[in-house]
Order: structure tokens, then C-alpha cells, then sequence
């Protein structure tokens, strides 16, 4: 049977359902019938509840229950005959005027659209490169060290330098008032990390123990603690133990308590360069698909589903309530959360998903199981026991479906730089490792 489909809009649509009444009440009947050889009910037997106590009972929810099941198999059943791509659910009302013996519904939904993808040779996309250097592997030796140093008290008369452990007690006060977080003893602080504002370590560094000092400090206008920002303080600081930092040597006892499996100096190194080029690789990768990503969104046309977008903000809207609740903001799930605040990424996220979906279509870059196999096999080269956790990625489809979503992403990554204006340009390893 045909099946009308009214244009409302670009992407919306409407289908007008009907059901006959006898099918409802059919359905209904039986469900009670056997809702009544189980149910529980005071004065009865179970299995013995009469028929018009269940239904009394019972009657209102099924019916509800069986008009919403045989209106979504009635849709998706004229959904499919139509040939239609439906985008999120449907909105269903029930239409006042039916025909003798039916019901009438009016089923209102969008459509995925028509993806018109541009000439992609005329499409630039800037390539970075980059390489591990010895300075940069150099670089993380010195963390490597600095992470396993150990201190050592220095003389009584020695003033704090930088790169030394101080242990302070401190007090600030704003107005003559003592803040919450403002007060400390036997509070420990290597000098010269950035680990306490520039202020307070200016004012430590030349300090000998047992020195107390005041001076003041103000707060950064953009200071976490929101209740002291942009706020200037009074604080008093009393030196009680300067330790001189001792690094290790790089040596094999060095590379053997790495867990190196060469320990060996050269195997450290090489083990160092092996890691790095890895994590090299992850990031230009990163980098290189999203400027990608940016030229495809570029040379594609499409209509938005508003459904698709609302449902992306609300997920976003709903990440963000986690994230606050996770840092202990009470009623974070309450937390006024306008829309607004990410519609663009919500509506460039939706459009790229349907540009990446068409692209994958047409010219087949589903990711393949070895392709699969291959960037688990990679994830896990850098971990101690490479087996155990491919076993722990294959044991999950959900893990499994992300690294899937990340093959296919490098797929349309490889299909579009193969097509495109490619720029290349070299960048340095610390420009590359550079927080966003």
C-alpha cells in the first residue's frame, strides 16, 4: 500500500497512521489475560483474579502500552514502504476526525538529508610533520629523572633556591580575615615549578630556615578559587626546611629501574625514541585528521535535522552536568544550562558526522577487521603486557566500537589527503606536544 508522505518543511515530514480498533482491543485482551494468570492481588489467588478486577486495574496502562507499541510498528512499517531515512523519533498526535472503526494518528519526523559533497582537489589541507629529536629525548630523560629525584637537607644558613623543597607554614588574610584555603603548616612546594603563585615564590626563594616574612599577593582575576580572585592578600610565611633536589645519574641501574627490558644506557634511549615516535604519530594523526575534518565540513552541503542537533546539545548539556558533579558542584544536575551554549559545536558535530557517514558510504572506507586488529595491536604496543589488553579491548564491543569509529575516521583522513591541495609543514617536537 502507498504510503502519503506530506513535505512540511526541507527535512520535515508528515504520515498520517491509522488502526483499526478491533486490533487495539484484540491486543489489549490478551495482555490482560495473561497479566491475570501471574498477577498478585489481596482477597485473590494468584491466577485467579477475575478478568474485570485486572482490567479495572490494569486497564488503562496496558491500553496505553499497546497504542504506543502498535503506532511505532505502524510508523516504522510506513517509514520503511516510504523508503524514508527517519532522523530522531517521531512526534505522534492523535487525529480528532478517523474513519469508522479506526483510529487516526498524525506522525510529524524529519529525514536525514541529501549530502552534496564539493570537489575535494580544490580542498587545502595543511599537513604537519614532525620528528623526535635528541634534544627532545634529552627532554624526557630530565623528567624521567626529575620524577625519581630524592632530597636531602641542606645547612641550617642555606637560602631557598630554586629546584629546592621548601616546608612553610603560611597564613593570608584579606581585610584582616583569615580565608578558607589560606592557611597551612608543614605545607611542601618545590620552588621554581609554578606550583604556587609567582608572588609567594619570589618571596620564598632567598629565605633561610626558621625566616618568617610578610608581603603582599594578589590573586589573579581568573584564579580558581573564585572567592579570592582579583582579591589582594596580606600573607605571613615561615621557612622550617630547605632540601637540595638530587637527580639521578643516567646509568644502567637508572634504565633498570625503568623496567627497561634492554638496561642498558643506548636501550633506555632507544626505548625513550621508540615511545615518543609513537606518541608522535598519535598526535600529528590527531592534528592532520582535524584539519581534514575543517576542509570537508567546507565543501559540503546539507540541511541540519533539528532533531539530530537537539539531541547532541542535550547530550553535551548532559556531559557537562556529569563533569560538574564530578567536581562537587551540588545540584549539578539542576545546573541552568542554556542551549545556546552548544548549538555551533552541537550543529558542527552533527554536520561532520553526516559528511564522514556519506563519504564512508560511497566509496566503501568502513574500517576493516584487520585494520581493527591493527590500531588495538598499536594501542597496546606501549603497555607492559601487550596481550592482556588487546584480550581487555576485544572482551567489550562498545571498546571495540570506538577504536572502529577511529579507523574509520583515518580511512576518510587517508581518502581525502589522497584528493586534496596538501600544504606541508614541519613543526618542532615541543610545538607539537604543546597543550592546546
Amino acid at each position: 500500500m502507498a504510503v502519503n508522505v506530506e513535505t512540511l518543511d526541507k527535512l520535515e515530514r508528515k504520515i498520517t497512521l491509522t488502526l483499526p480498533v478491533t486490533v487495539i482491543k484484540s491486543e489489549v485482551d490478551s495482555r490482560l489475560k495473561r497479566l491475570a494468570r501471574t498477577v498478585k492481588m489481596d482477597g485473590f489467588r494468584p491466577g485467579k483474579v477475575p478478568m474485570n478486577v485486572v482490567a479495572q486495574r490494569y486497564g488503562y496502562s496496558v491500553h496505553y502500552e499497546v497504542m504506543n507499541d502498535k503506532v511505532g510498528e505502524a510508523f516504522a512499517q510506513a517509514a520503511n514502504e516510504a523508503k524514508l531515512r527517519v532522523a530522531g523519533q517521531p512526534r505522534i498526535t492523535e487525529k480528532e476526525q478517523a474513519p469508522e472503526g479506526e483510529l487516526a494518528f498524525d506522525a510529524v519526523f524529519e529525514v536525514y538529508p541529501e549530502v552534496k559533497i564539493g570537489d575535494l582537489s580544490t580542498a587545502e589541507v595543511e599537513k604537519l610533520s614532525a620528528e623526535v629529536t635528541d634534544g627532545a629525548m634529552d627532554k624526557t630523560l630530565d623528567i624521567l629523572r626529575k620524577q625519581r629525584r630524592t632530597f636531602s637537607q641542606r645547612p641550617h644558613d642555606a637560602a631557598a633556591e630554586d629546584g629546592d623543597r621548601v616546608t612553610v607554614d603560611f597564613e593570608g588574610k584579606i581585610d584582616g580575615e583569615t580565608f578558607q584555603g589560606g592557611k597551612a603548616e608543614d605545607f611542601q612546594f618545590v620552588a621554581g615549578e609554578g606550583q604556587m603563585l609567582k608572588e609567594f615564590e619570589a618571596a620564598v626563594r632567598g629565605m633561610k630556615a626558621g625566616e618568617s616574612k610578610t608581603f603582599p599577593l594578589a590573586f589573579p582575576a581568573d584564579y580558581h578559587g573564585k572567592e579570592v580572585a582579583g582579591k589582594q592578600a596580606d600573607f605571613m610565611v615561615t621557612v622550617k626546611k630547605i632540601e637540595a633536589a638530587q637527580m639521578p645519574q643516567v646509568d644502567e641501574a637508572f634504565a633498570k629501574s625503568l623496567g627497561v627490558g634492554d638496561a642498558t644506557v643506548a636501550g633506555l634511549r632507544a626505548d625513550i625514541r621508540k615511545n615518543l615516535e609513537r606518541e608522535v604519530r598519535f598526535r600529528l594523526m590527531a592534528r592532520n585528521k582535524q584539519a581534514v575534518m575543517d576542509a570537508l565540513v567546507s565543501k559540503a552541503e546539507l540541511d541540519l535535522p533539528k532533531s539530530s542537533v537537539q539531541a547532541e546539545v542535550d547530550r553535551m548539556i548532559e556531559a557537562a552536568r556529569a563533569d560538574l558533579k564530578q567536581r562537587g558542584m551540588k545540584d549539578a544536575d539542576k545546573a541552568p544550562i542554556p542551549d545556546d551554549m552548544f548549538r555551533p559545536q552541537a550543529e558542527r558535530r552533527v554536520r561532520l558526522g553526516l559528511v564522514v557517514a556519506e563519504l564512508v558510504r560511497a566509496h566503501e572506507l568502513q574500517a576493516k577487521p584487520e585494520q581493527i586488529k591493527a590500531h588495538v595491536e598499536e594501542l597496546a604496543a606501549s603497555y607492559e603486557k601487550p596481550a592482556d589488553v588487546v584480550r581487555w579491548y576485544y572482551s567489550d564491543n562498545r571498546r571495540l566500537a570506538e577504536v572502529e569509529a577511529i579507523v574509520i575516521e583515518n580511512n576518510v583522513t587517508d581518502f581525502v589527503l589522497a584528493r586534496a591541495k596538501v600544504v606541508d609543514k614541519a613543526i618542532s617536537f615541543d610545538e607539537l606536544m604543546a597543550p592546546a
